[in-house]
């Protein structure tokens, strides 16, 4: 039988999803699994998303490829709000904010070329850099500092002649970092110094706290031909499985060659395309995203104090996103991980997580770290915490 390609054999598993199986045959067994490895929210999708198919169309048929005018208007509409102005043929509608991302490098960058990103990062943007043929190089963020961004010329010292763009997600997974107005204006600085695309992936650009504010690349001055912004509504309208996100630029470049790749899958989702134009336009709509965020927000407090009361574990307090990078008092975090779902439960209760070494790329880093998604609602998350406790006790028991 013939090999499957190299690319395939480098592919990555994923960090989210790896422990899977041990999920489900925990389940099997009989135990309550708690998952706080993905970033699925449990909060109910927006009832005005959904189609009255009283009302659909009577054939559903391929959409435009970069998506319907009625459905860019909207998001432009819904920017213009946030204080950015778009116009819809400056935006592709996409598969999720994956697809965009993989545009992104795709439109961009050639095989072989470099990509910066700051570390750690959303880990399947290894997948999507193996698909492009580009190399990441990362930039290490603190978690002292609480994952914020290096200086100018640590940033800077990571461009080589191969590098031709700067990947950034802010707010930030796995670490729920928010980049601020000079943080942001420091890698555009970097990216016009050096001739380099800028890609911000704002995906989780409703989910700030502490009174921050999120800055958007399209607030920027200067970014007209480097800048590409990338965006879902998976998680500030909890629809997950609708995959549909946009890529919006303001380089006609840009925008044309991104309709080439959206021809070439033919048609974003329809349905989903329809749903959002109805969320969107819904007189409600800015309460709704409220009530979200303002949900997450208790919800983070209950996952920090939690942490925080645990013996041997550390943080800093998440500013954005809804995850936490957690050190744990363990050498490694995915035998930990492992072990909770195949031998520990409290009660038949356990809980599934996100060993944080699949968001690094540099060896050795986040060996005894997790990242924890806070989408559970207080309840569940304040047991889940007991269940953790429970566990690193047990843990440490076994290991002496």
């Amino acid at each position: 039988m013939p090999a499957l390609s190299r690319r395939t054999q480098r592919f990555p598993v994923s960090p989210v999803r790896r422990l899977t199986p041990l999920a489900d045959e925990a389940k099997r067994a009989g135990k309550k699994v708690y998952h706080l490895n993905i970033g699925q929210p449990d909060i109910h999708t927006p009832r005005g998303f959904f189609l009255d198919l009283d009302h659909a169309p009577e054939v559903l048929a391929y959409n435009p490829s970069q998506g319907t005018l009625a459905t860019r208007q909207a998001l432009c509409a819904y920017y213009a709000r946030h204080g950015i102005a778009l116009d819809p043929d400056q935006v592709a509608i996409t598969l999720g904010g994956s697809e965009a991302i993989t545009m992104a490098l795709l439109l961009t960058c050639n095989p072989g070329d470099e990509l910066i990103v700051p570390e750690p990062f959303y880990a399947n943007y290894r997948s999507f850099a193996l698909i492009a043929g580009v190399t990441l190089v990362p930039v290490a963020c603190s978690p002292e500092q609480g994952f914020h961004l290096p200086d100018r010329a640590h940033i800077s010292a990571q461009i080589t002649s191969k590098t031709k763009a700067i990947l950034f997600c802010s707010p930030g997974n796995p670490t729920g970092v928010v980049y601020g107005r000079g943080e942001m204006e420091r890698l555009r600085d970097v990216a016009l110094e050096h001739g380099l695309y800028l890609i911000s992936d704002e995906v989780y650009r409703e989910f700030v706290y502490d009174g921050l504010e999120h800055v958007s690349l399209f607030e920027l001055e200067g970014v007209e031909e480097c800048g590409i912004l990338v965006d879902s509504i998976s998680k500030r309208f909890s629809a997950c499985g609708a995959r549909l996100g946009c890529l919006a630029s303001r380089n006609p470049e840009v925008n044309l060659a991104a309709i080439k790749y959206a021809q070439a899958r033919l048609s974003p989702p329809a349905l989903s395309e329809l749903g959002l134009i109805q969320l969107l336009n819904a007189p409600d709509y800015e309460a709704q995203v409220r009530s979200i965020v303002a949900r997450f927000a208790a919800r983070r407090e209950v996952l920090f104090a939690g942490l925080k009361g645990i013996p041997g574990v550390t943080c800093s307090k998440p500013e954005g996103a809804f995850y936490v990078v957690a050190k744990l008092p363990v050498e490694d975090s995915q035998a930990f991980a492992s072990w909770l779902l195949s031998d520990f439960d409290q009660d038949g209760e356990t809980l599934m997580l996100a060993p944080a070494s699949g968001f690094y790329l540099t060896p050795g880093l986040g060996r005894d770290e997790v990242r924890i998604a806070y989408v559970l609602n207080r309840v569940a998350l304040k047991r889940a915490l007991e269940v953790l406790r429970a566990g690193l006790k047990a843990y440490a028991c076994r290991a002496t």
